[in-house]
């Protein structure tokens, strides 16, 4: 039973957790690989370690985003990866939630991945190859007092998620969601001595995406859920 065979990966929303742990698992792999961020002041280090090229891009805005592939394009083969990993969030009581801080938020968890999905479909549909990865959490299976704007952005992630699997996956592109159910541990976030391997591992969870990617297309995931062994659900 053959494996797929990926070539390159462009990570949108790249920073120092999951998006990290992809790149290097990507470049392990040896995939060609491309990260993007609206702030890329911070990407040195792991573009010198994956070899990954690194690009500055607003995922809201159409413009940036169409730029950013045509740019990937200049340098070699379009990416038949894609992830998404940019989300945004404001928190506070629903009255008190600025509307256009929340319509922000949502063009950043939301919109942004559409728009990001949609230039890698075109470019994986005349080539009936490809897979697109979306990152989701908790709250796009259950919102959360005080957190309407982050569940809605989630939600919203979700559904797009849902409606392109049914749609692409029948002309040969993969399409996934992760629910990253459980906080992930990080420098700022370390694991207590007392609660080994409560916090996600970014490493693991990246393993879970590469597992998915390995995927034969006759037992193809559209979602996969990865939590903590104490987390409660």
């Amino acid at each position: 039973m053959s494996k797929p065979r990926y070539r390159s990966a462009l990570i949108v929303g790249t920073g120092p957790g999951l998006s990290a742990s992809l790149a290097r698992l990507f470049a392990k792999h040896g995939l060609a690989v491309a990260v993007a961020a609206r702030q890329t002041d911070k990407l040195a280090a792991l573009a010198k370690e994956t070899g990954a090229s690194v690009h500055k891009c607003n995922a809201a805005d159409p413009a940036d985003v169409a730029a950013l592939f045509k740019s990937i394009e200049g340098k070699g083969e379009a990416p038949d990866v894609v992830v998404y990993n940019a989300s945004s969030r404001v928190r506070g009581p629903l009255v008190d939630l600025a509307p256009e801080d929340v319509k922000r938020a949502l063009e950043v968890s939301a919109f942004g991945a559409f728009l990001v999905s949609q230039e890698a479909a075109r470019r994986m549909l005349p080539k009936g190859h490809g897979a697109i990865l979306l990152t989701g959490a908790t709250a796009g299976v259950k919102g959360f007092a005080l957190s309407a704007t982050f569940a809605m952005g989630k939600f919203a992630l979700r559904g797009l998620a849902q409606s392109m699997a049914r749609e692409l996956s029948p002309k040969g592109i993969h399409v996934a969601h992760f629910v990253i159910d459980g906080g992930i541990r990080s420098a700022a976030r370390p694991v207590s001595a007392d609660t080994p391997d409560s916090l996600l591992d970014p490493d693991a969870i990246a393993e879970t995406y590469w597992a998915v990617l390995q995927q034969h297309r006759s037992a193809w995931s559209w979602e996969v859920e990865v939590r903590p062994w104490v987390e409660k659900f």
